[in-house]
């Protein structure tokens, strides 16, 4: 079971002629609707990494028909002029609930040693964001809502170091049973720390979430696991393999070195479509047939 790119160009790179996005666009929610892909990217004026400096990260939009072509603003739709976010956005991942954009972020202040919360903004088009602030106020990132109520409330993934969590929020304002699902596995490609990817997504027998994990030599592959459809806390299966790991020289070589690092997974008719980062640098796509999404029991590790 693995990923397949679209290319082995990225999709999507830096805009020197835009300060703001000059040096990396990388880590990007995606959207796909009425036959077009929106993209909402995170981007840097001197790359996303302290070696490189206080680079600042800012949100932009672009649009595309066919993943290769694209228009985006020239100016981002978000960018570092609230406090919690002094030194910008990060790491976006959208969901649409009853015909609205809920946008949960990382909001990077850099007052103090970790001082990055999860964060909300909403929209109706993508392009005009509201702020809704902090949801969880402690250091914390790798968020998303799932993308339908499930029991009359709202579920929010999310990590507490190292381990994937979950949440419960009827309002989106004050959260409770907050339980880890998954933790890294020790002497394996995800050793170390793991985060969601993209938003989870419907699958035949369950919710499909793409994950990230890290390891001892901080190499960032993507993983796969399903959870239960009426208790997502419940994970049924999680493949033992890394379903896509840097190969490409631009995935192997970047700001960040040996990264392949996802906030989007968008389910269409007959597969689904990963949008990622490369070396924090630029953006790539695969993609995988539903009916090549198969968790053998050799295979399980739970």
């Amino acid at each position: 079971m693995r990923l397949t790119r679209i290319s082995d160009r990225p999709i999507f790179e830096p805009n020197p002629a835009h300060r703001w996005e000059r040096a990396a666009v990388f880590n990007a929610a995606a959207v796909y609707e009425k036959g077009l892909y929106h993209l909402i990217y995170r981007a840097t004026d001197i790359g996303g990494h302290e070696r490189y400096g206080k680079y600042i990260n800012s949100l932009g939009y672009a649009v595309s028909m066919d993943l290769f072509n694209w228009h985006r603003l020239s100016k981002p739709v978000l960018e570092n002029d609230v406090p919690q976010e002094l030194r910008g956005p990060e790491d976006p991942r959208i969901v649409k609930i009853d015909g609205v954009y809920y946008m949960t972020y990382v909001g990077f202040a850099d007052r103090y040693p970790g001082d990055y919360k999860i964060c909300l903004a909403v929209s109706e088009d993508l392009i005009n964001w509201e702020r809704r602030g902090v949801l969880l106020d402690e250091e914390n990132k790798n968020a998303s809502f799932f993308p339908e109520k499930i029991k009359g409330e709202y579920l929010l993934l999310h990590r507490r170091m190292p381990d994937i969590w979950v949440s419960s929020t009827r309002d989106m304002k004050e959260f409770y049973n907050h339980t880890k699902i998954m933790s890294p596995i020790p002497d394996t490609w995800q050793s170390i720390r793991i985060g969601i990817a993209g938003p989870p997504v419907h699958y035949e027998k369950g919710w499909l979430l793409i994950y990230h994990a890290v390891d001892k030599n901080n190499t960032y592959r993507l993983g796969a696991a399903l959870l239960d459809y009426d208790n997502p806390r419940r994970v049924l299966a999680r493949y033992r393999y890394p379903i896509i790991e840097p190969e490409l020289e631009w995935e192997k070589k970047g700001f960040v070195p040996n990264v392949i690092f996802s906030c989007a997974t968008i389910e269409r008719e007959n597969d689904y479509l990963v949008i990622y980062a490369g070396a924090d640098t630029v953006i790539g796509a695969a993609t995988i047939k539903k009916s090549e999404v198969v968790f053998e029991k050799e295979d399980w590790l739970v």
